[in-house]
């Protein structure tokens, strides 16, 4: 098992090849009230969100990252730095791509549960017809079994 050290060096790798493998449009979708989204980044990186608050190195890229977005114009400038009045960007939240592609899998895994049910269902009714037919049979020749 890992210790501390190392799981924030692990940690610390993970985000770095998060940061590098995102465009601007990739982090348009992941803004959330001015700022990225500490969720999404920790589903994606696969390590928990106290990560990026705790590890000093992942805080700090953060915080660059973040000030080259506003600087680019991809997030929203902060309160303390708007001049005028407070007429943020609106900010819209669309899932991560990882977070559809779970979803997708979801879909299909039930499709193919709902697909097994008919035919479970099916194979049920037509048992159920054959046995009724038996059962109409036998009450129409006295032989039910008591």
């Amino acid at each position: 098992m890992a210790n501390g050290a190392q799981v924030g060096e692990e940690n610390w790798n993970t985000f770095q090849a998060w940061m590098q493998s995102k465009s601007d449009s990739d982090f348009k979708k992941m803004v959330i009230r001015g700022v990225l989204s500490r969720t999404d980044i920790s589903k994606e990186c696969n390590f928990a969100k106290s990560a990026l608050n705790q590890n000093p190195r992942i805080k700090d890229a953060l915080k660059e990252l973040e000030d080259r977005l506003r600087s680019d114009g991809i997030l929203p400038a902060t309160a303390s730095s708007l001049e005028t009045t407070n007429t943020d960007m609106p900010t819209t939240h669309r899932p991560s791509a990882q977070k559809a592609a779970v979803d997708a899998e979801r879909l299909r895994r039930l499709e193919i549960d709902l697909a097994t049910v008919r035919a479970e269902r099916d194979e049920l009714k037509r048992q159920l017809e054959r046995y009724t037919s038996i059962h109409e049979a036998l009450a129409l020749t006295g032989r039910i079994p008591r």
